[in-house]
């Protein structure tokens, strides 16, 4: 069995969160189907088309509308837990309880002659309970796992998100200042949304608060979580008994560029929840120049913050920060919770491979090196694997 390519990025086909490059292959010779779950087939033609459409407006797109169409025909649906052959080999799709659609994949090569005859590639794994979607499913067995990182070095903290999210509300209710909050579009804002209509719901924050929803793909993507509510756990089935789980009063969906700009000159106390979830493009950029330096502005920074992002450097306190190229001061309050997040952690990681027996081959990739390489350890010291590797991109692994 012999793989070959970039370990930093095995799960491109696992989740529509790191579709970006398909139309790539094409362009470099490939051919053939891609395989994904429906509900990942849905939200990668939305995220695709939009990619292309802005980055070639932009002038620095890898691809244009049309490689992303011919990219689209490829792709081919598989349902979780039913089996394919491909070739020599057979692929299972589980659930990997992430974003909507999100899989885990073994592979299993049916004529192997090596000790290595199932590989599992984990994919971006849950952190479990999720607010939307149903548990990351546990695998049996397999001979070699590769497993993602984002947060192998640390545990999600015990705040209850609900709580958080109440809190920074209130504060603009009585300020009469903006929230920001940077949220990608697939999940991130679903689930804001969703806990948003529980807070007025239940008399938690005004119902006459303003909430905008700003950002292209958003409407489109939450109605695609609509069309696959079978996906859904059974606290968000109970609430659909009772109607839609991401509306309430106050919600306004920001259509086009224009609409978004105008919010700069809103007087009344509101939410704009904005992407990208790392500040690093998107509609929150605008935003973040505009209301930055406002001391009522509150930023409530809700996910994983990359390396040399704006969300990174406002996260660590930095009081000026280019947008733009223009240098905006940050008088805003900045806040942060981590128990958001739709990555498992340490624990739930090595909980995960724990249900995987007789693993004899670890890799560990999709995560910066501090977490990859504490991940690696936990693993040796709580499972007993020895044979953990930390692979590099190219590296090329023949079994």
């Amino acid at each position: 069995m012999q793989y070959r390519g970039p370990f930093r990025s095995t799960c491109n086909t696992c989740t529509p969160g790191h579709c970006g490059r398909l139309p790539v292959l094409l362009k470099n010779g490939f051919k053939a189907d891609v395989l994904m779950t429906p509900a990942t087939r849905d939200l990668t033609e939305i995220s695709l088309l939009d990619s292309a459409k802005i980055a070639w407006e932009d002038g620095r797109g890898l691809y244009d509308t049309e490689l992303a169409e011919e990219t689209i025909a490829k792709f081919k649906t598989v349902d979780y837990r039913k089996p394919i052959e491909i070739g020599d080999f057979t692929a299972t799709f589980r659930d990997a309880g992430h974003i909507l659609g999100s899989a885990s994949i073994e592979i299993e090569d049916r004529k192997a002659k090596s000790q290595i005859k199932k590989i599992v590639f984990s994919g971006d794994l849950g952190n479990t309970p999720e607010d939307l979607l149903q548990d990351t499913e546990h695998i049996n067995s397999a001979d070699c796992v590769v497993i993602e990182s984002t947060y192998g070095d640390r545990l999600h903290p015990k705040e209850n998100p609900v709580d958080a999210m109440q809190s920074e509300i209130n504060k603009v209710e009585v300020s009469g200042g903006t929230l920001l909050i940077p949220a990608f579009s697939l999940d991130r804002t679903q689930e804001i949304l969703h806990m948003i209509m529980h807070l007025k719901k239940d008399g938690k924050v005004k119902a006459e608060t303003a909430v905008y929803m700003d950002g292209p793909l958003v409407e489109k993507a939450t109605e695609i979580y609509m069309k696959h509510t079978d996906l859904f756990n059974d606290h968000i089935k109970e609430d659909l008994k009772y109607g839609e789980p991401f509306e309430f009063p106050g919600l306004t969906i920001v259509k086009d560029e224009r609409q978004s700009e105008s919010l700069n000159t809103e007087e009344e106390p509101k939410v704009i929840i904005a992407g990208s979830g790392m500040m690093s493009g998107g509609r929150i950029l605008n935003h973040a120049a505009h209301f930055l330096p406002i001391t009522s502005t509150r930023l409530f920074i809700v996910g994983y913050q990359a390396e040399q992002t704006l969300g990174r450097e406002l996260l660590n306190g930095k009081k000026e920060v280019f947008i733009d190229r223009a240098k905006i001061e940050v008088r805003a309050n900045i806040n942060s919770t981590a128990s958001m997040s739709s990555h498992a952690d340490k624990l739930q990681l090595i909980g995960w491979l724990s249900h995987i027996k007789n693993v004899k081959k670890v890799f560990v990739t999709h995560g910066e090196d501090v977490s990859r390489e504490a991940l690696s350890k936990k693993i040796s010291e709580k499972l007993g694997i020895t044979d953990v590797t930390l692979p590099v991109i190219n590296q090329e692994i023949i079994f």
